[in-house]
């Protein structure tokens, strides 16, 4: 076991900070920061397969399926973190995008003893959570060979759903169970093996890349703004406020009667604002228009003029 952990990119000493811990503070981030500055060229190279993972979701979603991230430690974090964001940022129901960690909920807070060993938990929680044919499931593991990981990457393949894999050493066992692949190689840590730093960025920045893009791709995203987020506390509130103004260049009275019409809804003010429908209208062409803004302003046009 050790010969193999050896072998491992994310597992080898960094020879631009062997001597870290003689440098003073500003020193210590400077050499941090300089390692940090190489992961997004990394992520940038690893795009063509983001783009083909993300393509897998998107089908998913349209098929009313769902995505899973499984991974231990700071993957399953990582995963965790960025399923949660989506309810609030997309309007997603939270069982559209899950994130899964080996050892539990106990996990997010704690290490879980052996948890990450057991590739019968992995798929134990593959069961667990429902997954089918119609899914996309997406392993998370810096080594590419975390058995938890791969455990659940099997037997979602068994079940028939779409299997990503994320890592950030080159030829990994993961490969294996993936129909898509992305090998994030950022090669060694500025601390040797503590993978939350580069490997968890070069994660992070993916993850987010594969819900933004499938998310845009499902029209909750008109222009640059985020159109479908929930109001649920005041600051997105006024957020929901500024985007509907900036989407329409309505008033701010108008603004603001739009979403008290609209149930708080900034996609359906919005397509009220632009169309001058009323809000249930302004749903039922949102609702033809499968979420669609600009869609639907052209179910709206069209009707008009027909």
């Amino acid at each position: 076991m050790n010969d193999i952990i050896d072998l491992l990119t994310t597992e080898q000493r960094n020879d631009h900070t062997l001597h870290i811990d003689a440098q003073s503070t500003e020193q210590i981030m400077r050499l941090i920061n300089d390692e940090d500055r190489l992961v997004a060229d990394i992520v940038q190279a690893c795009i063509p397969q983001i783009a083909q993972a993300a393509d897998l979701i998107i089908a998913s979603f349209r098929r009313q399926g769902r995505l899973f991230y499984f991974g231990a430690g700071t993957s399953g974090r990582l995963g965790i973190l960025d399923a949660s964001e989506c309810p609030p940022t997309f309007g997603t129901d939270p069982k559209m995008v899950q994130g899964v960690i080996a050892g539990g909920l106990q996990a997010i807070h704690e290490a879980v003893e052996g948890a990450e060993d057991s590739a019968a938990l992995g798929a134990a929680d593959v069961d667990n959570n429902g997954v089918t044919a119609r899914d996309v499931v997406v392993g998370i593991a810096a080594s590419g060979r975390t058995p938890y990981v791969l455990g659940a990457m099997e037997r979602a393949r068994a079940l028939g759903a779409s299997v990503v894999g994320v890592s950030n050493n080159a030829g990994t066992p993961m490969s294996g169970f993936a129909d898509v692949m992305i090998e994030a190689v950022v090669g060694p840590e500025a601390i040797m093996g503590s993978t939350r730093m580069k490997a968890g960025t070069a994660q992070k920045l993916i993850l987010n890349m594969l819900t933004t893009g499938s998310m845009i791709r499902m029209g909750k995203v008109y222009g640059n703004l985020m159109v479908d987020l929930q109001p649920s506390n005041e600051k997105l509130v006024i957020r929901s406020k500024r985007i509907a103004k900036l989407a329409t260049g309505a008033e701010d009275e108008a603004v603001e009667a739009a979403l008290e019409a609209a149930d708080g809804h900034v996609k359906t003010a919005i397509v009220m604002l632009l169309s001058g429908t009323g809000a249930t209208e302004a749903r039922e062409l949102l609702q033809q228009s499968q979420g669609f803004v600009v869609k639907a302003l052209e179910l709206a046009n069209g009707n008009r003029q027909g």
